[in-house]
């Protein structure tokens, strides 16, 4: 049996409603994983232009063909100061449920075992079913529809 206890993850979360709108995992955390992430959320999303991404320092968000990327959909970027996790909060909350609520409760007998579960974890729970006190208990995935409770 194979022990993997960790797959890098990238997830790009909207700040509005919470919810993951851009993902890849990958053998390595690397430029190439975190532009995966970001073209997911692009096609999903179709950010106007002057939005704000907001990451951390991490080398792969600084390169420069992750920022050419953004350049060329109109989005602006913003980096948290170095060391300060609270920049960057939704995010760091986003991985610390995500490792409490799946990560430490598994051992994966493969990495294509540990990446179903995180499949399952951010498009079926996360982003459906998991309530969120700042979004009036409700999923991201209702909040956006209006379906939050006045």
């Amino acid at each position: 049996m194979l022990f993997v206890r960790v797959v890098p993850l990238a997830a790009l979360l909207d700040l509005y409603s919470r919810k993951v709108v851009g993902w890849s995992m990958g053998e390595r955390p690397n430029v190439e994983l975190t532009l995966a992430a970001l073209n997911m959320a692009l096609l999903h999303r179709k950010p106007a232009t002057g939005l704000i991404h907001h990451s951390d320092q991490d080398p792969q968000y600084s390169a420069g063909q992750y920022r050419d990327v953004l350049l060329r959909n109109g989005l602006q970027a913003s980096m948290s100061a170095k060391g300060s996790p609270h920049d960057n909060a939704v995010a760091e909350s986003f991985f610390s449920n995500l490792k409490n609520e799946l990560v430490h409760h598994v051992v994966f007998d493969s990495r294509e075992h540990a990446r179903a579960a995180i499949f399952d974890y951010i498009e079926v729970f996360y982003n459906r079913q998991r309530i969120h006190q700042t979004l009036d208990f409700v999923s991201p995935i209702e909040f956006e529809q209006g379906l939050a409770v006045a």
